[in-house]
């Protein structure tokens, strides 16, 4: 491996490394400020928002790489707000919607199914081949990420919501967010990856902040200065930081072989939750972050392909 190889391979690994540990800051954030009693969609739609007003400055250091969207072609801008309200509107109102009846950590390990899904959806329908070891290394990483994270949490009320229910609505934001990936990745825009993040979240966040006021959702007239913080957190690198180094490794890697780390999510969701929430670490839980470790491993012993071709 040249040298120029090896220093894009660390880059792309420490894009994504750094993404999906502030993917996995978010749920931890956003289950605070939940059990605080801010609305659910609401706290999306704001945080959203808030991301892509804090993305604004990157875009307009990228010009005239960064386009305007009155600029792009019809196709262009169908395809931003196709995204817009997947990995925006569709997966944050139903993930923050799912964190009402579950735990943080039960979302996140829901979520960390994504790369099945992307996987599947381009066997089916884009034609990718994939290796038993790639698919086999995808299984691994859901029941490793299932140890680590543990998903036997007291704190759901059976009586408040139907068991099924958190699950089912956290497992569309998965859906939601594998279609966002597929279809950024195969629509070969010609924004750069912060102008997709500030034109998506923008958009994605508009369309929420309508979902929750229609549903009667309102903020609280107070809050304290630490879930001020925690918003804070949650707005910036928790959104305008972690989408921008997402779709920055989506342009760099396949959509599967990238797809693979958000496994680390949880993860690292469950680490920050010992941090605050004074989890317990099992043996169980150990064994589930060497199992992830080998799914990682399996998942990018080689290019994707796609039609016999690199992705």
């Amino acid at each position: 491996m040249s040298a120029k190889r090896s220093r894009a391979e660390w880059s792309f690994y420490a894009t994504l490394f750094a993404s999906t540990f502030l993917f996995g800051s978010s749920f931890v954030a956003g289950k605070v400020l939940i059990n605080a009693g801010v609305p659910a969609v609401l706290l999306a739609g704001f945080r959203l928002l808030a991301a892509a007003i804090a993305a604004l400055p990157f875009v307009v250091a990228e010009r005239p790489r960064s386009s305007p969207l009155w600029r792009l072609s019809g196709r262009e801008v169908a395809l931003v707000v196709l995204i817009g309200l997947l990995q925006t509107t569709g997966v944050m109102t139903l993930l923050f919607t799912s964190l009402r009846w579950m735990p943080a950590s039960v979302a996140a390990i829901i979520m960390s199914t994504s790369p099945i899904w992307v996987a599947l959806a381009g066997r089916l329908w884009l034609g990718d081949v994939m290796s038993s070891a790639r698919y086999g290394g995808l299984v691994l990483g859901v029941v490793g990420v299932a140890l680590a994270i543990g998903i036997r949490d007291r704190s759901i009320n059976p009586d408040e919501a139907p068991m099924w229910l958190g699950p089912a609505v956290c497992l569309a934001a998965a859906f939601c967010w594998s279609a966002a990936t597929i279809v950024a990745k195969r629509a070969r825009l010609s924004l750069s990856p912060w102008a997709l993040t500030f034109w998506q979240m923008l958009i994605g966040s508009l369309v929420i902040i309508a979902i929750a006021y229609t549903l009667g959702e309102r903020w609280p007239e107070r809050n304290s200065m630490t879930e001020w913080l925690w918003f804070a957190w949650l707005a910036v690198p928790g959104s305008t930081a972690a989408f921008g180094l997402w779709f920055i490794a989506l342009s760099r890697g396949g959509a599967i072989r990238t797809s693979s780390f958000l496994f680390l999510a949880p993860l690292f969701a469950t680490l920050l939750s010992i941090a605050v929430f004074g989890t317990i670490i099992s043996m169980l839980q150990v064994a589930g972050g060497v199992l992830i470790a080998v799914a990682l491993w399996l998942v990018n012993r080689g290019p994707d392909e796609s039609n016999g071709s690199a992705d």
